[in-house]
């Protein structure tokens, strides 16, 4: 039923909105997701959002601690609209909710940070299985939590006084690193069907007014 929904929207969406959607979904990826741990610099959280868009990750994981996730929409330019984003905020501390989560999805747990024993991008194996990069605010960075259960550390080589990027530079150089690495690779990063069907399905809903009206009156037809 879904590949049928999916078709009856194309025909209601433009040409070129179709082929734009049918393009974009090829490059989307859940092999690599992006988890943005108690992140409050607005304008910097907007910015990954854009980010991943542009870098083909489709899932993004945020932990809301202390901090709200806000979205500023000049600088996320519509980007959430194309994600899946996951919220942790239910309990006083979501990190290891969001790590033990993931690490059920089979995802392995990899901490962005300067100061431990790690690897940097390129040397970073893509190969081993799916991974959730996490990123934490720029002053305190990643907490123990993050440190104590990450499977692997990831750092991204500097050559000047600073110690770190801000967070939003810090996203972009790795998924653009990683993403590029995946393409050229054997690896198979590409969505499932299954994934590949309720991503386009999410982007016709979110383009088309009144969809859910026009889904349910498909589906009264059938």
């Amino acid at each position: 039923m879904e590949k049928k929904i999916i078709e009856h929207l194309s025909k209601i969406a433009t040409t070129e909105r179709s082929n734009l959607f049918n393009n974009i979904v090829r490059n989307r990826t859940k092999y690599m997701t992006v988890v943005l741990e108690d992140i409050y610099q607005r304008h910097n959280a907007s910015a990954v959002l854009r980010s991943c868009d542009c870098f083909g990750v489709q899932d993004v994981h945020i932990i809301e601690n202390r901090n709200e996730y806000n979205i500023s929409s000049d600088v996320a330019v519509g980007s959430d609209k194309w994600l899946n984003i996951k919220k942790y905020n239910e309990l006083e501390n979501n990190t290891l909710a969001a790590i033990n989560s993931l690490k059920k999805s089979g995802y392995r747990i990899i901490a962005t940070t300067p100061h431990t024993n790690d690897v940097t991008l390129d040397t970073f194996d893509i190969d081993k299985g799916k991974f959730a990069i996490f990123f934490g605010a720029e002053l305190p960075g990643l907490s123990d939590i993050v440190m104590d259960n990450a499977d692997e550390f990831l750092k991204i080589p500097m050559y000047g006084f600073t110690e770190s990027f801000n967070i939003s530079v810090s996203a972009a150089l790795t998924m653009n690193t990683l993403y590029s690495r995946l393409i050229k690779s054997n690896v198979n990063w590409q969505l499932t069907e299954q994934e590949h069907d309720e991503v386009l399905l999410s982007w016709y809903k979110a383009s088309i007014k009144s969809s859910e009206e026009i889904i349910e009156r498909f589906i009264e037809k059938q």
